[in-house]
C-alpha cells in the first residue's frame, strides 16, 4: 500500500507512536502546541487520525470512561506496521535529503 502522506498528518502519526497506545485527539493537540510551538484544533488532529486510519496507518479503539471526562470514553489510536513502515521510509527520504546539502549552505548562520 503505497499512500503520501502530508506534513501535518506525518507529525500526528509520530506523535501516535511517541505516545504508545496512550494517543488520542487531545493528548495529540497538546503535544504539537506544546512540543512543536504550533497552533492546531482539535478538529484538524481528528481529521487527519481519521485519514490516517482511512490509509491503514493507524487503528483506534474506544478506551474506558472517566469521571473526568464526564463519563466518556475517549478513542485510542495505534499505529499500525504500515504506519511504522510509512514513517521508517519518510525518515530516510528527508535523512537522504539533508545528506545532500552542502556544508557550505549552513556556514556562518
Amino acid at each position: 500500500m503505497k499512500s503520501s502522506l502530508g506534513e501535518f498528518e506525518e507529525i500526528v502519526l509520530l506523535l501516535v507512536a511517541v505516545q504508545h497506545n496512550e494517543a488520542y485527539g487531545l493528548s495529540i493537540t497538546t503535544a504539537i502546541e506544546e512540543k512543536l510551538r504550533r497552533n492546531v484544533t482539535l478538529s484538524s488532529v481528528h481529521t487527519a487520525l481519521y485519514r490516517l486510519e482511512e490509509k491503514g496507518f493507524v487503528r483506534s479503539e474506544v478506551g474506558g470512561s472517566s469521571k473526568e471526562r464526564g463519563g466518556r470514553s475517549k478513542r485510542i489510536f495505534k499505529i499500525t506496521a504500515a504506519g511504522k513502515k510509512t514513517l521508517e521510509a519518510s525518515k530516510e527520504s528527508r535523512n537522504m535529503l539533508w545528506g545532500m546539502i552542502p556544508k557550505i549552505v549552513f556556514e556562518g548562520i
